[in-house]
């Protein structure tokens, strides 16, 4: 077996995060560079943040505005670094991301999930859409060509809401608060500014 066969790496994410979204859009070229691609899990931001008693930065540091304007250094230097000039605040944030997240579980198990991923991210982080609007995603996902009514019709199973939630209590009992947040194997990371880290560990896990 290949070293890099051992290593696994999981991305847990919600639509909901601009940093999810950053993640997203860098993670092809790490998975160039080590060999190892992301698994992407979908879980619920809120439902996490419930269960952690967490809030957003958004919340959590508006009555900081020396944090608030770092932050936002912060992210501007990210897409500088990484050339990501097609991001665009999305003006309906925060948005409720419960259909797009139990449309990413659907998209699963109907075997189109890296297009659905990609279309949601872009119109939410890049067009700027309001994604808690099911008459947009379903005229979002079916411009891109995927199969929206299919997916609509599995969003509403018990099957795709058990697994979201399954998806989101696990990402709590194994230790997550917030996304994104990365398992490489059983270690832990969170937030894009970690990434440097997550792929030393993965490098430093493949070469043992």
């Amino acid at each position: 077996m290949d070293k890099a066969d051992t290593v696994k790496l999981r991305f847990l994410f919600d639509f909901g995060s601009p940093n999810a979204y950053l993640c997203h859009k860098v993670l092809p070229a790490m998975a160039a560079r080590t060999g190892v691609a992301a698994a992407y899990v979908p879980i619920l931001l809120g439902g996490l943040f419930k269960l952690t008693n967490n809030r957003s930065p958004a919340e959590a540091f508006a009555d900081i505005p020396n944090k608030r304007a770092y932050d936002a250094l912060e992210f501007r230097r990210f897409l500088e670094k990484h050339g990501l000039t097609a991001y665009r605040r999305n003006e309906f944030f925060p948005v409720n991301t419960l259909t797009i997240m139990r449309g990413a579980v659907a998209a699963q198990a109907l075997g189109c999930f890296a297009p659905y991923v990609d279309t949601v991210f872009s119109c939410m982080w890049e067009r700027s859409l309001d994604m808690a609007d099911a008459n947009v995603v379903a005229a979002a996902l079916n411009d891109a060509g995927l199969p929206a009514a299919e997916l609509f019709a599995a969003m509403g199973t018990a099957e795709v809401k058990q697994a979201l939630m399954a998806n989101t209590q696990g990402a709590f009992e194994q230790g997550a608060f917030g996304s994104p947040t990365f398992f490489v194997n059983d270690q832990m990371f969170f937030g894009k500014d970690r990434l440097r880290e997550v792929e030393e560990e993965i490098v430093s896990q493949r070469n043992r």
